[in-house]
């Protein structure tokens, strides 16, 4: 059986025969201390880009498709400049990823 780390969107994906099933991604929960954030030219497409600077570590790159579903449908083209978003904190994602 594979396991994935707690930092990857397919953490809590379940695996069957070898297979990824559809993915489950992780309930990234609104805060009131969410940071409201307008993409810049810096992080047009580079969502991997925008988690390191944050968090150090570019593997977040899924959870601000998963914190800003209204905004987000793909995580990586749909991150341009002007876009505002919500940026969960790195305790948040402590907490709730476990990391």
């Amino acid at each position: 059986m594979t396991t994935y780390a707690k930092t990857s969107p397919y953490y809590n994906t379940p695996i069957t025969n070898n297979y990824l099933d559809v993915i489950n991604f992780r309930d990234i929960p609104n805060q009131v201390d969410d940071l409201l954030f307008q993409v810049t030219a810096t992080y047009e497409h580079r969502p991997d880009l925008l988690a390191y600077d944050l968090y150090k570590d570019a593997k977040l790159w899924w959870v601000f498709a998963v914190r800003n579903k209204s905004v987000i449908k793909d995580p990586v083209f749909d991150l341009v400049a002007g876009v505002k978003i919500y940026l969960p904190k790195a305790s948040t994602l402590t907490q709730v990823l476990g990391i």
